[in-house]
């Protein structure tokens, strides 16, 4: 996409996303990208136009015949995703799919009946929502706000849902899986006691998934309005971080000018010094929940033979019995000392 910070890119209406892939007996895959993002494609993820088909193929017969009862989709569109977030690596993107299925079946409390209509209450509290406006990278920008929650409306794991439902249907779309995604966070008014909901479990398992269990390109994360606490909730998250991923982490504090610097003013909303009218989670609530045919067909459901998936602490939803300990004995510690 062009860098022109003159014109705003609007994001793609819900005529222009594909039906979800993971849908059986999809047709077969047309690409839609311009010729813009297939260059893009070539260069930055090592996606060749000629070799595309030859490469799903290749990804397809390596499923088959190392893990013939994923259950997964084999659909050309639904595993050109894992080639594209793992730069057509073969292998990588093969451990990429297989994180995908087993993430999904190692936390049912997040993925049972995973499907808009069944975190609407967390839509409409506005706790995610993405921005209307597309970045000058063309990049749709993902706003989470913990403010919005209410613990005792909900557990945590429902904003988990929605992120992820967020996150699913973003991906649909050719241009994110070439272009990648932008976060903006605002943690204004996150208090101790919302803090202290997102313990090193939790943490490890949704960085897990974000970094190797689910086929996208985080490409920024920007930090608004964080309090003292932050310091604690971050010290919780950096240890499961990788070193690419802990660099595209930026923390403006309530300096927008610094924000501005990432995310321009033109495609932000009023609340964050933009000029882009009032945020309004409205529009993307009512595409996500105009969507729920998409995800009718739920993976978690196709549960993996035993020895058809390696055993990975990832994949399985272990965590290190003595890390989690240690880390929970201090946990508070450090929250009321950020705090």
């Amino acid at each position: 996409m062009s860098g022109n910070d003159d014109s705003i890119v609007t994001s793609p209406s819900e005529g222009s996303l594909s039906a979800i892939e993971i849908l059986p007996d999809q047709p077969s895959y047309v690409c839609t990208l311009s010729a813009e993002l297939v260059a893009k494609a070539r260069e930055e993820l090592q996606e060749k136009p000629e070799w595309r088909l030859r490469d799903v193929q290749a990804l397809r017969d390596m499923v088959c015949k190392d893990f013939p009862n994923l259950g997964t989709c084999l659909d050309d569109a639904f595993l050109l995703r894992f080639l594209r977030a793992r730069k057509f690596d073969y292998d990588r993107a093969l451990q990429l799919l297989v994180n995908y299925h087993c993430c999904r079946r190692s936390w049912p409390e997040v993925f049972t009946n995973l499907r808009p209509s069944a975190i609407k209450p967390v839509l409409e509290s506005g706790v995610v929502t993405v921005l209307p406006h597309l970045d000058p990278e063309g990049r749709h920008v993902v706003c989470i706000r913990p403010d919005r929650w209410t613990p005792s409306n909900y557990p945590i794991t429902e904003n988990i849902r929605a992120i992820y439902l967020t996150l699913e249907k973003l991906i649909q779309s050719e241009e994110t899986q070439v272009n990648g995604i932008v976060i903006l966070a605002d943690y204004k008014g996150v208090s101790l006691s919302k803090a202290s909901h997102f313990g090193p479990f939790i943490a490890k398992k949704v960085i897990g998934i974000l970094q190797d269990g689910f086929p996208i390109r985080i490409k920024a994360v920007n930090i608004i309005n964080e309090p003292r606490i932050f310091k604690g909730i971050f010290a919780i998250i950096k240890p499961f971080l990788k070193e690419k991923i802990a660099k595209r982490f930026f923390l403006h504090g309530s300096d927008l000018s610094s924000l501005h610097h990432n995310l321009p003013p033109r495609i932000l909303p009023e609340e964050y010094g933009g000029t882009a009218g009032k945020l309004d989670v409205s529009a993307w609530n009512e595409l996500l929940l105009a969507s729920e045919d998409d995800f009718l067909y739920d993976v978690s459901h196709l549960a993996p033979s035993r020895d058809s998936s390696p055993h990975d602490p990832l994949m399985s939803g272990e965590v290190d019995e003595k890390q989690c300990d240690d880390s929970l004995r201090s946990l508070k510690t450090q929250l009321y000392y950020c705090y």
